[in-house]
């Protein structure tokens, strides 16, 4: 239960206890067998400005989140049908509900279980009785943790999007009398293709279309053909966990090998290598 000591459920009139920016219009979610515990903590968060929801037990919290999402939840250990554990288990797995707060408030007090309960994924944990203030604490920094978390997420969301528009973006030169060369190679670069497809696609001879690309862009048909593959790689590399040999079958290489070493000669480093250094500097930005 909580323990209101000499505090209240009501806010009192101090301008610490007002309800901040980060808290507006907060949704929390109480899942609590016991009644008269849960009314308490109802009442409690109720009295100091946030919306509430409750489950008397696991299951029924389960479908509340997926009903309500709230902000943060708030959850007793031992209850019947599905205890605490599992319930923060199958919320973690699901990418829908994995990163709401999640706060244990339980009668379950020993090291090993606060331990398990960090470890497993909670945001904080709390053991009964508690007072008033600490669960109001314990909520409010997992809301500002949170919202440094969103701030942080949206800031890096437009970066990796403007990362992925700068490599993805048109690799081919704005001339007139290539518009046609390059709008085939777009459209054909992941297949089989070469200077005599383009050439014959476009009823130029491949003498004449070599000339002609060459004196408006100083490059070979097949330098394009090439960059464009190398920079629809890169896309892949950042966005799916697909091997290099399917990349590379993705982007038009039927041996990957041909593919290993075309884009090292671009890059100077492997495929591979290029992923995992792109996700340690996005893994490196964040904030926690």
């Amino acid at each position: 239960m909580i323990v209101k000591n000499n505090l209240s459920c009501k806010p009192p009139d101090s301008p610490q206890t007002n309800v901040s920016l980060v808290e507006m219009a907060k949704k929390i979610l109480v899942i609590e067998n016991s009644p008269k515990t849960r009314r308490l903590f109802l009442e409690c968060l109720e009295a100091n400005g946030f919306l509430t929801i409750s489950a008397e037990d696991g299951l029924m919290g389960i479908q509340r989140v997926h009903e309500d999402l709230p902000d943060v939840i708030i959850i007793e250990i031992v209850m019947p049908k599905l205890d605490g554990y599992k319930v923060l288990t199958k919320l973690r797995q699901n990418p829908n509900t994995a990163i709401i707060p999640f706060i244990f408030v339980t009668a379950q007090a020993t090291r090993t279980d606060i331990r398990k309960g960090i470890e497993m994924g909670a945001d904080d944990y709390l053991t009964k009785p508690c007072t008033t203030e600490e669960l109001l604490r314990a909520i409010r920094a997992c809301l500002e943790k949170q919202a440094v978390f969103q701030k942080w997420y949206t800031a890096q969301s437009q970066q990796l999007n403007m990362q992925k528009k700068t490599v993805s973006q048109s690799i081919s030169p704005s001339d007139s009398q290539l518009n046609e060369v390059f709008q085939f190679i777009e459209a054909n670069y992941h297949q089989s293709i070469g200077l005599d497809e383009v050439a014959q696609a476009l009823c130029y001879s491949p003498s004449y279309l070599t000339g002609l690309v060459k004196q408006k862009t100083g490059q070979t048909i097949n330098h394009w053909i090439i960059k464009r593959r190398i920079t629809a790689a890169q896309v892949l590399l950042m966005e799916t966990d697909l091997r290099v040999n399917q990349i590379a079958q993705r982007v038009g290489y039927q041996n990957a090998n041909h593919f290993f070493r075309q884009f090292r000669q671009y890059h100077g480093i492997t495929p591979q290598t290029w992923r995992n250094t792109y996700r340690s500097q996005v893994g490196s930005m964040s904030p926690f």
